[in-house]
């Protein structure tokens, strides 16, 4: 009687090897054309990556621009973000954009109409804290400004309450204006020579602006790289010679 183990018939052990081929080369299209999809959302992050930079760049160069006098006729998509400086008087009424920082707690932005020149345009002055919504802002309507102009994307005519008296949730620059008798400008301010106590400035910055095409890239770049290992891992474990098939499993 022999000594040599016995192994039950094995269909797929008896696999031709043109059957087996058949497998690979399927198995290694489907691979391929799987991480060619995951490699061309890697590429296309990192492109958005350059692009969201440029924008930064440009955004930041303009914010820290040398100020001008505030143009005649702004332009949302031109004049956005441009440096200005102007000097008027704050006039009355204002509102209340409901808001949070970080390191100030719960607040408001508190803008007001702001004369300038012959016109009345609008005053971001800043974050006031909740604590001092009713309180004194102050008797010297005259101020220096140093800003810049803004015209945020915040209102979502889905989602963002209506007005509540003064307590607004976004700044809706076209309503704004018409509610304190504007025109539909916005100096975010920097510096403000007479803000009332307590309200500090929240000048525009591009460092709340979202940048996390990088790491997108190398996710995808990542399930590319797992997605051929994968795939590679299977055309070796099911296209293997059944003779080392069954030795792997002779102990």
């Amino acid at each position: 009687m022999s000594g040599e183990p016995k192994h039950p018939f094995n269909a797929s052990e008896a696999e031709p090897a043109g059957g087996r081929f058949h497998k690979a080369a399927f198995a290694l299209f489907v691979g391929a054309f799987g991480a060619a999809i995951l490699v061309g959302l890697g590429i296309w992050q990192v492109q958005r990556l350059e692009w969201k930079q440029g924008v930064l760049s440009t955004m930041d160069a303009r914010i820290s621009a040398p100020p001008v006098t505030l143009p005649e006729f702004p332009d949302p998509i031109r004049d956005n973000y441009l440096s200005v400086e102007a000097s008027g008087r704050t006039g009355d009424g204002e509102i209340l954009v409901q808001t949070s920082r970080r390191d100030l707690g719960p607040g408001f932005r508190l803008i007001v109409p702001f004369e300038t020149e012959g016109r009345t345009v609008m005053l971001d002055r800043g974050h006031l804290p909740a604590r001092l919504r009713n309180g004194d802002r102050g008797t010297n309507p005259d101020a220096e400004v140093l800003g810049n102009l803004h015209w945020p994307d915040e209102f979502d005519r889905l989602f963002t309450p209506e007005p509540d008296g003064v307590i607004w949730y976004a700044r809706d620059v076209p309503a704004m204006a018409d509610a304190l008798g504007a025109e539909p400008v916005l100096i975010v301010a920097r510096r403000d020579s007479s803000a009332p106590e307590g309200v500090v400035s929240w000048p525009v910055s591009s460092s709340g602006i979202p940048n996390d095409h990088f790491q997108y890239a190398v996710t995808w770049f990542s399930l590319a790289a797992i997605w051929l290992g994968m795939t590679g891992f299977w055309i070796w474990r099911n296209t293997r010679p059944p003779n080392s098939k069954r030795s792997s499993r002779i102990v």
